[in-house]
């Protein structure tokens, strides 16, 4: 059986995710994340993340935390309380339990806050 630092840059390369378009919705950028994040994120984690190099379960829940953070602070306090906060599965093709047909649950949010 393979490992990760076996495997060609192209088997962990899975293209653009989900967390990029969500980031391109809320108006988001790489730098967003990286400020907000209390757990020493990176620009060029943020970066990976978006583009579909494959990370580790810790670093793809590293990266939705920062992902709602950066949304949470940018809520006006009412539409914090139905807020649906992103796991990881609901931003990586390559997680397990990750829906290709997952709706987000956020968009009313996103319609109502961003216009």
């Amino acid at each position: 059986m393979s490992t990760d630092e076996t495997k060609s840059p192209d088997e962990l390369n899975y293209g653009p995710q989900r967390i990029d378009a969500i980031m391109q919705r809320w108006g988001l950028e790489n730098h967003d994340l990286v400020e907000v994040s209390p757990e020493q994120l990176t620009h060029k984690q943020v970066q990976k993340a978006r583009a579909g190099r494959k990370l580790t379960l810790k670093l793809m829940q590293k990266v939705a935390r920062a992902l709602n953070v950066a949304i949470w602070e940018r809520l006006p306090v009412e539409e914090r309380e139905v807020y649906y906060e992103y796991i990881h599965r609901d931003l990586f093709s390559y997680a397990k339990g990750y829906d290709p047909d997952w709706a987000d649950p956020n968009e009313a949010v996103v319609q109502r806050v961003l216009g």
